[in-house]
């Protein structure tokens, strides 16, 4: 039974049903690998499982490895859905520890909409102790969108000392007894730059033009 079954395996090997193979090492995922004296072909004599349909439904996957077939819905779409279930980015943070005054980090860096000429900036607050973005805002490079920003850092926030470039909106926005206006080269904004240049390296539409 077991002969049986191995030239099965071997009459399946590719087209030619050829039972004349040698082994040929391993692959990537540590499988090993045969040719084919007739017909000249490498492969395994077992494929590994396909994606099932679930997976090709899966945003994630299609959207992440593109290698899945086209998928029913867009990523972003998928993950706006998924955004409507988390709680309030304010729950989600660490405790401020009582009696100690938080220190944020904000910057904002520039991206875009379908074209590169339609610019969109993204501004970022970021607590400096634990790393943790504590709120966020999409808009043009005014005041305006700055008070956005400045509005949605939670109140346990409000009193923090605030570490920025000396972009004017900023000294507009954010209590002057808080702001701390410094230049790159202090090294006071160091993680949110850091955090901007991951952003960039990762998704190019993040890229400096």
């Amino acid at each position: 039974m077991e002969e049986y079954a191995w030239s099965e395996r071997l009459r399946s090997f590719r087209k030619c049903q050829s039972e004349d193979l040698v082994k040929n090492g391993t692959n990537a995922s540590g499988i090993s690998q045969y040719h084919c004296k007739a017909c000249g072909a490498y492969g395994v004599l077992e494929r590994t499982e396909r994606a099932t349909e679930e997976k090709k439904k899966d945003p994630v996957c299609t959207g992440l490895n593109g290698r899945l077939g086209s998928r029913a819905r867009t990523l972003s779409a998928w993950l706006k859905e998924q955004a409507n279930d988390l709680p309030p980015l304010e729950e989600t943070l660490q405790p401020v520890e009582c009696k100690k005054i938080p220190v944020l980090d904000v910057d904002e860096l520039r991206s875009f909409v379908f074209r590169s000429k339609d610019k969109v900036w993204v501004w970022i607050s970021m607590n400096r102790e634990t790393r943790e973005i504590v709120a966020s805002s999409c808009g043009d490079r005014t005041e305006n969108t700055c008070r956005v920003l400045w509005d949605r850092v939670p109140s346990s926030y409000k009193e923090a000392i605030v570490f920025s470039d000396y972009w004017s909106a900023y000294r507009a926005v954010i209590p002057s007894e808080q702001q701390r206006p410094v230049g790159k080269e202090m090294g006071e904004t160091a993680h949110i730059e850091r955090w901007n240049n991951t952003l960039r390296q990762q998704l190019a539409r993040f890229v400096r033009t």
